[in-house]
């Protein structure tokens, strides 16, 4: 589910749930607890990857379909919580985004310091409308800080998916590298970062990064009766399902 590899000082958590590495919600709990954990186990930086070609698919839609509301406000507490693990970090993260990354990938990859993508075909976005979904406010937070405020709110109200050069013509992600090559980039930029005087790189991150950090100050308290009454609404539920029809028509 969630392969760790430790690269000296840094930890690589590498998505493996086969096929598309979807987040189901066992992965966004293991990927919250170890990114919280890297610190205290040494780690100083940490680099979230992929398998060649698939970053993530985003939330694993037909599992999440047979949770009731309990469960589905869970894993929605959850996947708040996981994006205020990245970022809040003590220690900088890298989204080593191997692949396709939409919707929940490309969520993940928000919140991380940098953002290194393979460059090809492959596509990233918050295509969570173009599936009946609303984009939470504190992920919109994310892409806005990101890209600025009028870009975020075309591609999210579009659920566009951009592909790679797009992505970096945005501003969605940092640099392009070839697909083998995402991992050692992202190790190489870290352990840049990392030869600087810690103390003064970490705390001008810490002051960088507080806008950031305060989206998510008080998570424990984040109300998700909005999301979880959108995810069982009627519009919601029928493109889901025929979203799902669609998948095992496929496979």
């Amino acid at each position: 589910m969630l392969d760790l590899i430790r690269h000296d000082d840094i930890l690589e958590l590498r998505l493996a749930r086969p096929p598309v590495n979807a987040l189901d919600a066992g992965l966004i709990r293991a990927l919250r607890d170890t990114i919280e954990a890297a610190p205290r186990d040494g780690a100083r930086g940490i680099i979230l990857s992929g398998r060649t070609g698939m970053f993530s698919g985003g939330l694993d839609v037909p599992s999440l379909l047979q949770l009731d509301r309990d469960g589905m406000g869970q894993v929605w507490r959850d996947l708040f919580a996981t994006c205020a693990a990245l970022a809040r970090s003590p220690i900088p993260t890298v989204a080593a985004i191997t692949g396709h990354s939409p919707a929940g990938g490309a969520v993940l990859s928000i919140f991380c310091d940098y953002r290194i993508m393979a460059r090809g075909e492959y596509r990233i976005g918050l295509n969570e409308v173009q599936v009946g979904l609303v984009v939470p406010e504190p992920i919109q937070r994310g892409l806005r800080r990101l890209i600025g405020n009028y870009r975020a709110e075309r591609l999210m109200v579009a659920g566009a998916m951009l592909d790679s050069e797009q992505a970096l013509a945005a501003g969605f992600v940092d640099e392009l590298v070839d697909v083998d090559h995402v991992v050692p980039r992202a190790q190489l930029w870290l352990g840049k970062l990392l030869a600087l005087p810690p103390r003064a790189m970490s705390e001008t991150r810490r002051i960088a990064r507080a806008d950031l950090a305060d989206s998510f100050a008080d998570v424990a308290s984040l109300d998700v009766t909005e999301f979880v009454d959108g995810w069982f609404g009627e519009e919601s539920q029928r493109v889901l399902q025929a979203l799902v029809a669609k998948l095992k028509a496929k496979g």
